[in-house]
């Protein structure tokens, strides 16, 4: 009954970390179709409006048959080109449909694997590392990499290559001084960042004042100010309210918080603002997946005595035993260190274990078995880890419930 549980697997507790496998394909479709919608919306008012006028004027004589037909072709190339969108954004959501497919199967794969040591499970675990390494690629600029990743290991339709691309695309251009990029990425996503709050267009909208302000263009500033950033002072920061003061302070001024105002580093600041906005509205997690499944699995293996001065042979040249704990390794012992250890439910002890005056428990015949080897006179013990030497008469039995 021990060993089932152990090698049960639980395929719920592993979805955890792929809750983004499909949340994102659905953001994906829901911000395709509401764009469709937009320019059939659009296209379809312009239409109406221009075969209304066109109808009008033909049958009161204003225009000549010549100048109908010409406003008819203009309405019929304006459908054509409202058609050929619409095969776009058809083609991005068979897209979407068929990365979802494979998702699904994916994960539905997991579901008919029947414990942790079938074979099975090896090589759905191969797969989801791939995904995770291949996020970690993109997530950190890595795009060349990631799609060959992605090919070797056939996982296309697994990873979101073409999103985090975009994403790092627009990132690059705030960090290289240009809001062009992101405010053209805002207009496509502005009902979904209105929903959520967000400050990330405003704070662009602020930054182009400020930069029109660094340029000496004053006129220029303050009708950007009037147009984009007076409407919304109630929706953003303080800094925002504190804007007209900038006309009074010039780039170079020590005074804040209008230094801050003009520093390069708003630029970063941007650049960080956009990135946690774009992972809020596809509901991608803020850190890369790797670091998050590596942060839960050393956490647990961790234990209290991992981190102690007597945690293995390679901390204390005395100790006369070498562990087989991975966090206690010098690999991972930094690494692990800021992480907090799990509470373990079960434990897995010596049938005889006895309780050292330091309070370390060993089991008995092991221990004394241990300090026959190192030369001790027999009534003797040694702590192999500390090397502390104990009266064996003073050891007592461990009972655990």
């Amino acid at each position: 009954m021990a060993e089932y549980t152990t090698t049960k697997l639980n395929p719920e507790s592993h979805l955890l970390l792929d809750q983004s496998l499909l949340r994102l394909p659905v953001e994906l479709s829901r911000k395709n179709f509401k764009l469709a919608a937009v320019h059939v919306e659009h296209d379809k008012k312009a239409i109406l409006t221009s075969l209304k006028s066109t109808a009008n004027d033909s049958l009161s004589g204003k225009k000549k048959p010549e100048e109908t037909l010409e406003s008819l072709d203009g309405m019929i190339t304006r459908m054509k080109n409202l058609k050929r969108k619409m095969e776009k954004f058809h083609e991005e959501e068979k897209t979407v449909h068929r990365q979802t497919a494979k998702r699904l199967q994916h994960l539905h794969d997991l579901h008919q694997i029947p414990g942790l040591a079938d074979v099975k499970y090896d090589d759905w675990s191969r797969i989801r590392l791939d995904r995770l390494l291949v996020d970690y690629l993109l997530r950190n600029g890595y795009a060349d990499s990631a799609k060959a990743l992605a090919k070797e290991k056939a996982i296309e339709d697994l990873v979101d290559v073409d999103v985090f691309v975009q994403c790092h695309q627009v990132e690059e251009s705030l960090r290289r001084g240009s809001t062009q990029e992101c405010l053209a990425w805002c207009s496509q996503n502005r009902e979904l960042i209105r929903k959520t709050n967000n400050v990330l267009e405003l704070a662009l909208r602020f930054q182009q004042f400020v930069e029109l302000r660094r340029q000496g263009m004053l006129l220029e500033a303050r009708q950007h100010a009037q147009k984009y950033i007076i409407p919304n002072t109630e929706a953003m920061v303080p800094e925002l309210r504190r804007a007209a003061a900038l006309f009074a302070y010039p780039p170079n001024t020590r005074v804040e918080p209008y230094k801050t105002m003009y520093s390069q580093s708003r630029w970063d600041y941007l650049a960080n603002l956009f990135v946690k906005t774009h992972h809020e509205l596809f509901a991608l997690s803020e850190h890369p997946l790797l670091h998050l499944a590596v942060s839960a699995g050393l956490s647990a293996l961790k234990t209290p005595a991992c981190h102690s001065r007597y945690a293995s042979s390679s901390s204390n040249a005395s100790s006369s035993t070498t562990t087989v704990c991975p966090i206690c390794s010098t690999e991972l012992n930094e690494l692990a260190r800021g992480l907090r250890h799990v509470q373990h439910n079960k434990s897995s002890v010596e049938h005889d274990s006895v309780v050292l005056p330091n309070g370390r428990v060993y089991g008995r015949d092991r221990l004394l078995e241990m300090s026959a080897k190192s030369g001790l006179e027999e009534g003797k013990v040694k702590d192999p880890t500390t090397s502390e030497v104990y009266n064996a008469a003073f050891i007592r039995k461990v009972f655990f419930s």
